[in-house]
């Protein structure tokens, strides 16, 4: 998945010109604009401009940036009510049926995502995938990106930020774990079927913890297939979790709360030591 993924890009980057990085943890990554993107584009610089315009409020916040002609990035923030001086774990959470175009998707935070955290000071930022799976060139640079942006310009603590995310979601939320752990201090796949990571026919460690959660009677995406994958895993040297969502089969996103609430329970005692 890995070499397939870098293959991409390389293409990307032969087929575009590269957008400018200004100082982040970008500087030793460059990620291309995406050959998907139509010309011509904002520059990321421009981009990153609309981003600190935006007023973010306490609560629900719903935005479209323009990156394109007749392109955006749609996303969700939920903003808690941080005292100056202070920062906060920022969670971005992937919705499911990444593959389908749906102009409200990145705003399904009610059941899973929102209640799991009602406990916790968190940003939440919540990205549409506009039809393509998160492994896509275009939703990789669209996410990177959002979350330079929002430790640049919300009160978000770097050491503490979290991808998570159910289904397609949760194949995203281990991807992005593999592929930019300095990113991450945990990633939180629910209902997965993510194959893992191989460069040059060798299998990848996970370079942060993971906490996967899976349903018992999952008919799409069978947890003994995710056992297997945490084995390997494991076999590697990744720290990974996998708990069994007992009874609950794919559909059932909102029923996994109680699980994505022990998962939270686990990132702050045995991740970020609290």
């Amino acid at each position: 998945m890995k070499q397939n993924v870098k293959v991409l890009l390389f293409l990307a980057y032969l087929g575009v010109l590269l957008l400018g990085c200004s100082d982040s943890f970008l500087e030793n990554k460059t990620v291309p604009i995406p050959e998907t993107v139509e010309f011509p584009p904002l520059t990321l610089e421009e981009i990153e401009e609309e981003f600190a315009k935006l007023t973010i409020e306490t609560g629900i916040n719903d935005f479209s940036i323009r990156i394109a002609n007749n392109q955006t990035w749609d996303f969700r923030i939920i903003a808690p009510e941080v005292l100056d001086n202070e920062t906060v774990p920022l969670f971005v959470n992937l919705h499911g049926g990444a593959l389908t175009l749906r102009a409200d998707a990145h705003k399904g935070t009610a059941c899973l995502i929102e209640p799991a955290l009602k406990d916790m000071k968190a940003y939440i930022l919540s990205p549409n995938s506009k039809g393509l799976l998160w492994y896509d060139a275009l939703n990789q640079w669209q996410v990177v990106n959002l979350i330079d942006f929002a430790l640049k310009y919300l009160q978000v603590d770097s050491e503490r930020v979290v991808v998570t995310g159910y289904s397609d979601g949760g194949n995203g939320s281990w991807f992005l774990s593999d592929e930019y752990p300095e990113l991450f201090s945990a990633g939180i796949p629910m209902a997965t079927a993510y194959g893992l990571s191989y460069e040059n026919g060798l299998l990848q460690r996970t370079e942060i913890p993971i906490y996967a959660i899976q349903g018992e009677l999952d008919e799409l995406f069978p947890y003994t297939n995710t056992e297997t994958y945490v084995e390997q895993s494991l076999s590697v040297g990744s720290d990974v979790t996998l708990v069994q969502a007992t009874g609950l089969t794919h559909g059932e996103p909102c029923n996994y709360l109680p699980y994505l609430e022990d998962a939270i329970s686990w990132l702050k005692t045995s991740v970020w030591n609290e």
